[in-house]
């Protein structure tokens, strides 16, 4: 199948090129990357845009400023989609995805799934590198999220996972409100809303080793605000 793996950049020149290598080294059949890049001031697209001259299957969007991790994935998306993308990855830049975990998010893909997550909570998934005081808060959240929205997935935040092309058609990308962290939660109850079918996959989730974490008290204060606006109706 069509695949398209979309991964949006701000400052992640010293991990996007090995990424690149590395995913393309699987040698997965028809396989295509998509990098959306905010313009990032240590040059990351263009150290992009040298490997485009290695590989043909690698398509860059550059973006006039930082514009959010939300609004980076639609651009990747409808890029995808208007490529004739059958499936569509969403990954980090970081390497707190495993390249390799892919295979199987694409198989799951494959054999019926509308919907497949890398999870990291669900048995044999987990997170290495976080401390307690991460940990607690994040699992707090998402048990917060899942009570208030119904939602059945464990791992609401994952940001790595396989789209079939009918469920972002469905879901219509256009209309999503969100555009930090948060925007995973919003895609994620559009897709269970709708009726899809979801499969979580378990995946070791490694905390970045090089560059800085991107989420801060905005992303934070942001998806509280979306889990309201989403049970009330408000988006």
């Amino acid at each position: 199948m069509k695949t398209f793996v979309v991964i949006p950049t701000y400052n992640e020149r010293e991990n996007i090129v090995n990424l690149i290598n590395k995913i393309f080294a699987l040698q997965i059949p028809d396989l295509k990357i998509i990098v959306v890049d905010d313009n990032s001031p240590d040059k990351t697209a263009q150290a992009v845009a040298e490997a485009q001259q290695i590989y043909q299957d690698l398509y860059l969007v550059r973006r006039n400023g930082k514009l959010g991790i939300g609004s980076a994935y639609i651009a990747g998306f409808k890029k995808a989609l208007s490529l004739q993308a059958e499936l569509i990855i969403e990954m980090d830049a970081d390497f707190s995805h495993d390249p390799q975990d892919l295979v199987r998010l694409i198989s799951a893909c494959e054999n019926g799934a509308d919907l497949a997550i890398g999870s990291r909570k669900i048995k044999g998934g987990k997170i290495v590198g976080w401390n307690f005081r991460r940990h607690l808060m994040s699992n707090c959240a998402m048990m917060f999220s899942r009570l208030l929205l119904g939602l059945t997935t464990r791992d609401i935040t994952a940001g790595f996972r396989c789209f079939r092309r009918g469920v972002l058609e469905k879901i219509d990308i256009n209309t999503i409100k969100s555009n930090g962290y948060a925007f995973q939660e919003e895609l994620l109850y559009r897709t269970e809303k709708l009726g899809f079918t979801i499969i979580e996959i378990p995946v070791t989730f490694k905390d970045r080793e090089v560059g800085k974490s991107k989420l801060g008290k905005k992303e934070i204060k942001e998806f509280f605000v979306i889990i309201f606006k989403l049970k009330f109706k408000k988006i």
